[in-house]
């Protein structure tokens, strides 16, 4: 019972050197496991690229004539359709300091207001005419990026016991809300993500804790290319497939500017 009492006593003096506690000067910056929040401004851009078939002048299957019409391509090769806004979220991560070099894992999540809409002062007829049942108008398209998350690797190097610059690369997931106005309001929720960069420099704020740092980066995401097609009950399909009447696909990217603070508070190496 003596000898367990003992192991017990020596295992309890082991874990209380490792813990932060005994860190005269704390982590360093990103060091240790660490947890941290952060708020900033968003932006970004949207790219569409729409091909419409071409309809022939002549009957529909009721024996209505039709003007007809050309089919083609519509496509943001430069620029595009803007997104702004303001996003706030947080981040978990674990990092080793190795002299004056740094490696490191880190998840995040965020959410925010980032925001495109279209609007037109007058009705944009889609298909039909006033005199149809079947007259389809839209007045309004929006799109908001309702929460992102992913995963990264970060390295880095230590400018100075203090401070820390940090690279990482990831892949971030967001999700998207689209909504249009018009005859009939439909909603759709679409995702998209892609690689992910960013960079970082976080400096401790050794006069209120030396295990609390503050941090300012940006991110920028690559939105890959996914198809569109169908916004809630509005099934129309993609042509490509034999379903519909256009081939409709978007890609993009956005850059965040973030400022932030995270707490180091856990060396692993301490729980064994």
């Amino acid at each position: 019972m003596r000898k367990v009492k003992l192991v017990i006593a020596a295992l309890g003096v082991l874990g209380l050197l490792s813990t932060p506690s005994v860190y005269a000067d704390g982590f360093a910056p990103g060091e240790g496991l660490y947890l941290g929040a952060f708020a900033g401004g968003g932006t970004g851009i949207v790219q569409p690229k729409v091909t419409t078939i071409g309809n022939a002048t002549g009957h529909s299957g009721s024996g209505a004539a039709n003007d007809g019409h050309a089919g083609g391509t519509f496509e943001a090769t430069e620029g595009g359709l803007g997104l702004a806004g303001i996003e706030g979220g947080g981040m978990l991560g674990y990092g080793y300091k190795m002299g004056d070099l740094y490696a490191g894992i880190e998840g995040e999540i965020a959410a925010g207001d980032v925001t495109f809409k279209l609007t037109s002062a007058n009705a944009i007829t889609l298909s039909g005419s006033e005199e149809d049942d079947n007259h389809v108008t839209l007045t309004a398209i929006e799109a908001k990026k309702d929460w992102t998350g992913g995963m990264f690797g970060r390295l880095g190097f230590y400018v100075n016991p203090d401070t820390l610059f940090a690279v990482r690369g990831g892949v971030l997931v967001s999700k998207f809300e689209v909504s249009t106005t018009g005859s009939t309001n439909y909603t759709e929720d679409f995702y998209g993500g892609g690689p992910s960069v960013g960079a970082s420099l976080e400096s401790r704020i050794t006069a209120i804790d030396p295990n609390l740092s503050l941090r300012i980066g940006a991110v920028y995401t690559d939105y890959l290319t996914a198809n569109v097609f169908g916004l809630g009950a509005n099934t129309a399909g993609n042509y490509s497939d034999g379903g519909g009447l256009h081939d409709s696909e978007v890609t993009g990217s956005s850059m965040s500017a973030r400022i932030g603070l995270q707490y180091s508070f856990l060396d692993v190496n301490s729980l064994f």
